[in-house]
């Protein structure tokens, strides 16, 4: 299988080229990236728990889905894509904001992605795909921040990151 290419950007979020997935982790080049979170109607968050065989964060909680933008593809079909590999299923995303973030991993990668993070809802059980996903659950958002304080080392280190922005866009949505 041929390795997929990310599309490395600057701070702008400009393409600037192509770059091996692998290579750019190995030289912490800036590319970009996006998160999906799926929420259900009773303000859950489904959270899936990584592959054992991943060749990095195996068994590491993380959210609904992750992965790149191929050359040519929007962000919100993107996304659309990985929920269906990983998750099984479909919905409707929104895109809710975008930052830069640099995150080194124990085995010598590094994510420096301009990661856009999308929401969406879903409300039945996924059909997840076992060479990406080992296990998946539904948390309140207020639950999983209060389990990352308490267990940090059971989840991925951009889903830390990603999550800390997540939960205070809930909460101003909230307070509005």
């Amino acid at each position: 299988m041929k390795e997929e290419n990310v599309i490395l950007v600057n701070e702008q979020d400009e393409p600037i080229g192509l770059m091996p997935k692998m290579e750019a982790h190995e030289k912490a080049v800036l590319h970009r990236a996006f998160s999906v979170f799926i929420m259900n109607d009773k303000g859950q968050t489904m959270l899936q728990q990584r592959a054992r065989d991943k060749y990095h964060s195996p068994l590491l909680w993380t959210n609904t889905c992750c992965s790149h933008q191929r050359d040519g593809e929007s962000n919100i079909e993107a996304g659309k894509r990985r929920l269906l590999e990983e998750m099984g299923f479909q919905t409707e995303l929104e895109e809710l904001f975008s930052f830069i973030y640099k995150a080194p991993f124990d085995n010598g990668l590094t994510e420096h992605e301009l990661d856009h993070v999308m929401l969406g809802t879903y409300n039945d059980s996924p059909v997840i795909n076992q060479s990406e996903v080992e296990s998946w659950k539904w948390m309140h958002p207020s639950d999983i921040k209060k389990d990352i304080e308490e267990n940090p080392n059971e989840y991925t280190v951009w889903f830390k990151i990603i999550f800390e922005r997540f939960y205070d866009y809930l909460i101003r949505k909230e307070e509005k």
